[in-house]
């Protein structure tokens, strides 16, 4: 069983729209969202949820006042001014202590200080994960809360079950939609995976966040080529990530042309293999079959 990522050094290249169509083409494989801080692939494969996990990353720190001398000690060591007296006191409780679950970055160090042991760590309800079937087979994905960090472990998460379903039902191939960027959502999705493509645009920031991933999947020694998306909107810059990618002995698999039909199957929520058979379309069937000869 081989895992094909596709990422790309920003977002908006249009990555989710060519992993959707290999959705479209390939056969017997397992769908993987990993874009899990800005996931939308589910809006044009329309899952059909079959299970629903909660996913617990970090831990938030809560105090027992009961408990508490208020020595201050905790307030003193929170490096994020989490902690405080609380001002709303009462009679049975004139000095108790806060601790604000949105500033808690769940070091634990208030946890370890306090010589009452008020302080304890409680899981951090972070996000979702789910997974779903398609009429392109079964899709691995998820939802992490709004500024919920761990989205690292999240991927993860997603991976490894989508390899549990690719081994239990004899599936080929899985075809991961990654995050863009060099963070760690990035790392967690190209670390052992089989071949990456790389999406990217004719722009200034294109070129160069391209070139950062590039080096990124370089470190972890995973196989790599670039498609130019939207190629004939700049031709000069479509020619110097050409020469880098020359230089960098780096496989163009295509030059993508800009079409506004990949708008319109965006917003009648279909693949553009399913709503057209232009120019597009064909170009990303040549990059499927490109990428099948790399994975045999």
């Amino acid at each position: 069983m081989k895992q094909l990522v596709v990422i790309s050094g920003k977002g908006g290249t249009g990555k989710t729209v060519i992993t959707a169509a290999f959705a479209s083409l390939a056969q017997n494989k397992v769908m993987a969202d990993c874009d899990v801080d800005a996931a939308d692939l589910h809006i044009l494969l329309e899952p059909k949820i079959l299970e629903k996990h909660q996913f617990t990353g970090g831990k938030t720190a809560v105090i027992n006042n009961e408990k508490c001398n208020q020595c201050g000690n905790c307030i003193k060591v929170c490096r994020f001014d989490a902690i405080s007296l609380n001002p709303q006191s009462t009679i049975h409780n004139p000095q108790s202590v806060s601790i604000d679950s949105i500033s808690c970055e769940g070091c634990g160090v208030c946890f370890h200080i306090c010589p009452k042991m008020a302080i304890k760590m409680e899981d951090n309800l972070s996000g979702e994960w789910f997974i779903s079937e398609t009429k392109y087979g079964p899709f691995v994905h998820a939802k992490l809360g709004i500024a919920e960090e761990n989205s690292g472990k999240l991927v993860t998460a997603v991976r490894q079950n989508a390899k549990l379903i690719a081994e239990k039902e004899n599936r080929d191939l899985i075809i991961i939609d990654g995050p863009p960027g060099i963070g760690c959502p990035v790392i967690s999705s190209i670390t052992g995976a089989d071949y990456v493509l790389i999406v990217t645009e004719p722009t200034l920031s294109g070129i160069h966040d391209m070139v950062r991933v590039i080096e990124l999947a370089q470190h972890f020694r995973v196989r790599i080529c670039v498609v130019i998306n939207k190629y004939d909107l700049n031709i000069e810059m479509t020619k110097k990530i050409e020469n880098y990618c020359k230089i960098s002995k780096i496989s163009v698999m295509e030059k993508i042309i800009y079409d506004s039909v990949v708008t319109e199957s965006v917003v009648n929520k279909k693949t553009i293999i399913e709503y057209s058979n232009g120019k597009v379309a064909r170009q990303i069937k040549n990059v499927w079959e490109a990428i099948q000869n790399e994975l045999n």
